[in-house]
């Protein structure tokens, strides 16, 4: 029996003047100022969504971006303003800037994918030889992504993005030292907590004229994490490290040959991998915050959240 979950959702609020569904998340915007952002329990990988969705997941991104928004206000101001739901965020809109600024400390996911197959050169950064998989780099790396409205962001080194006009270099200089202090930030945070934060992405924006963090921050979609006390002895028997990240949905999706591409076909997920992916949601979320996790119910969903989301929507009419 497939476990209850949080799809999609479909409300049409006061004042709302845009409604946008992206692969995880349905975006409400309401009178062109706020941002409703729900996060649904739908999960994609290699640009496709997912045929079921994950329980909890949304709750675990909603709580664990909160979080970190919350601990990372010195550094930047973001978009939040409240979280009036488990799985809902409310906050400013912002003009978003279309590239992901992706940040690797280590060796790993597309990275490794690229030195495997013999590149040395990753978004205008020239990697050193004789790494192995999931080896820390001598310096956190920073390997942009355009980002796409539909199907695959693309990589773009710094040189192209000024090339491009995408950035000013005062900004794109602005934002780079921007996503190195989150990073580090993060990587401290979780080391307190017994764990390294490998790699992750930011989104940044503009309200009015100032620079704003945007989207979910340090979350297993947008970072990936591996266990402090477990990594050197992994990575000196060349094993595998446990993940908590979507990395492990990737390898599984591509061991039954899929990889988005065209032609391939989108394996059966069972009730037990659907299980083992939202339990992997909630073993992030409590190794992150050192608290149990409360699961929430999905009973009366739609009516709850619709009543929670009005009522925070009016505190800025």
């Amino acid at each position: 029996m497939q476990p209850q979950s949080l799809t999609a959702t479909n409300f049409f609020f006061k004042n709302q003047t845009n409604f946008y569904r992206g692969k995880v998340r349905d975006v409400y915007t309401i009178s062109n100022d706020l941002l409703v952002v729900v996060a649904c329990d739908r999960i994609s990988a290699f640009d496709h969504v997912l045929p079921k969705s994950i329980p909890f997941k949304g709750q675990v991104l909603t709580q664990v971006a909160n979080l970190f928004l919350d601990h990372t206000q010195n550094i930047i101001p973001n978009w939040k303003i409240s979280n009036p739901d488990p799985q809902v965020t409310i906050g400013r809109k912002c003009d978003a800037i279309p590239i992901e600024f992706v940040i690797r400390g280590y060796l790993t996911g597309h990275a490794w994918r690229v030195y495997n197959s013999g590149g040395r050169v990753l978004c205008g950064v020239q990697l050193p030889e004789g790494l192995n998989e999931n080896d820390p780099f001598p310096e956190p790396i920073i390997t942009p992504a355009t980002k796409a409205a539909s199907g695959h962001d693309e990589d773009i080194s710094y040189d192209e993005i000024l090339k491009r006009k995408l950035l000013p270099k005062k900004t794109l200089n602005a934002l780079y030292d921007k996503a190195l202090m989150l990073y580090k930030s993060g990587v401290e945070y979780a080391k307190h907590r017994g764990l390294i934060l490998v790699d992750t992405k930011y989104e940044f924006g503009m309200f009015h004229d100032d620079l704003m963090l945007i989207d979910e921050i340090h979350t297993p979609d947008s970072s990936r994490f591996f266990y402090l006390d477990t990594y050197d002895d992994l990575q000196k028997a060349g094993k595998p490290q446990k993940q908590l990240s979507k990395e492990f949905v990737r390898e599984w999706l591509m061991s039954q040959g899929f990889q988005g591409k065209e032609g391939q076909i989108m394996p059966e997920m069972t009730v037990e991998m659907i299980d083992q992916i939202s339990g992997r949601y909630v073993e992030l979320y409590q190794a992150m915050t050192g608290k149990d996790f409360a699961p929430r119910s999905y009973d009366e969903i739609f009516n709850r959240m619709q009543e929670s989301i009005e009522l925070g929507i009016n505190k800025f009419a």
